[in-house]
């Protein structure tokens, strides 16, 4: 069956380094740090002190009060991803089929703020909240921005864990390969540091204690103990390539390859050989009509975690082979954390930004692997080198692996 070439026209980012593609991109490439002290729940009798906090985000500046208050945290900030990256594509949504338009926006847990504030009253005589429902549902990131932009057609909301922003983009992309849309907006979102979300995923012993902005995350390191909590949300439109082209839009990159598998082996840890994410890598490789020769440079899920980790490389000597020695890989969250639903979309972007630019940012705060750990990680400083072709990792809790590839167009 013939499929339709995908293109990438616009992006937005609400992150814990900036709340807009460019000052996300600029902090990566400086290597500022997005984790700090935990300032939205009190953690004072805690061990767990850092988070990547979204800073100085006023929904007001992307929707009316009215609307922002009938919307959960991560609702608020997929809306506001998408109004830049509906800006930045320059798409006249006027004069395009609004059934043509569709949205697939997902997040991993839901407005767990709101949870928070309305349970308690099950037990009082406090009147729970009208909207406590439809605020905290994970399918109202996509409901919100279909009905905030008018766009009518396909709309879900995929829920996989940590994998979510990029099965996101993965079936939309899909979606415009098979005719079914000539846009799609697509990403992620999360809203997680919250009580419930610190204090759950310390319950895990998933989160690290460590109360060190400059040493917390530091994925591939030796001394890598745990990851750090971030939130924020990232969305692109992908759009069919003729039908960008004739409308004079400014193309960023394609979407070339896809690949999902499942480890079918632990509802929290990866694989341990790595089969499971390496499959969904070569999976993406062989969509995208590539050899593993053909990728300059890997976006990994890298969370920090002394499993993630270990069996990542692992997965990567698995697709790559040989190749793997010579691709550059590095990890966003060491300087945002991890946005949990809302990564994988966020480091869709830095894979176009890093194709753009030829550039790939440091992996903060780590320094030395260890013994299996020996591929490239951009340790110590970022390096401008010709990434021709990008590829983002996703592993997400329950076994859900999801790979994609852009290629400079």
């Amino acid at each position: 069956m013939e499929t339709r070439r995908v293109v990438i026209t616009g992006m937005g980012a609400i992150t814990p380094l900036g709340n807009d593609v460019e000052t996300f991109w600029n902090g990566l490439k400086e290597g500022r740090n997005g984790i700090g002290p935990i300032t939205k729940v009190d953690v004072s009798n805690f061990k767990i002190k850092l988070a990547g906090e979204v800073k100085d985000f006023d929904p007001k500046n992307y929707m009316d009060f009215k609307s922002a208050k009938r919307m959960g945290v991560f609702s608020q900030y997929a809306v506001a991803a998408t109004a830049e990256a509906l800006e930045q594509s320059s798409l006249d949504l006027e004069n395009e089929d609004p059934y043509r338009i569709g949205v697939i926006v997902g997040c991993g847990i839901g407005a767990m703020e709101k949870h928070e504030k309305e349970i308690p009253k099950f037990y009082t005589d406090k009147k729970v909240d009208p909207m406590y429902i439809p605020m905290v549902i994970t399918n109202m990131a996509s409901a919100n921005i279909s009905i905030r932009f008018g766009l009518k057609g396909k709309n879900m909301d995929i829920s996989t864990a940590c994998a979510t922003g990029t099965h996101c983009i993965g079936e939309a992309f899909n979606t415009i390969r098979l005719g079914e849309a000539d846009v799609m907006v697509a990403g992620g979102t999360e809203a997680a540091v919250t009580p419930s979300g610190v204090f759950g995923f310390a319950a895990l012993t998933a989160l690290t204690s460590n109360p060190d902005p400059e040493t917390a995350s530091r994925p591939f390191d030796k001394d890598r103990d745990g990851f750090v909590l971030g939130e924020g949300a990232g969305v692109v439109i992908l759009e069919e390539y003729e039908h960008a082209v004739k409308r004079g839009a400014n193309i960023l990159a394609e979407v070339v390859g896809y690949g999902v598998t499942n480890d079918a082996y632990h509802i929290t840890s990866p694989a341990p050989d790595g089969s499971g994410a390496g499959m969904a890598m070569k999976l993406a490789i062989d969509c995208a009509g590539l050899t593993p020769d053909d990728i300059d440079y890997i976006n990994a899920h890298g969370t920090s975690t002394h499993l993630n980790d270990l069996y990542e490389t692992r997965a990567i000597k698995f697709a790559l082979g040989d190749a793997s020695k010579n691709v550059s890989i590095n990890s966003t969250k060491s300087m945002t954390g991890h946005l949990l639903g809302g990564a994988g979309a966020i480091e869709a972007i830095v894979c176009v930004k890093s194709i753009l630019d030829n550039y790939v940012h440091v992996t903060r705060n780590s320094q030395e692997g260890e013994e299996e750990l020996d591929l490239d990680y951009t340790f110590g400083e970022g390096k401008h080198r010709q990434i021709d072709v990008a590829m983002s990792n996703s592993l997400g809790f329950g076994g859900h692996n999801a790979t994609l590839i852009f290629k400079r167009l």
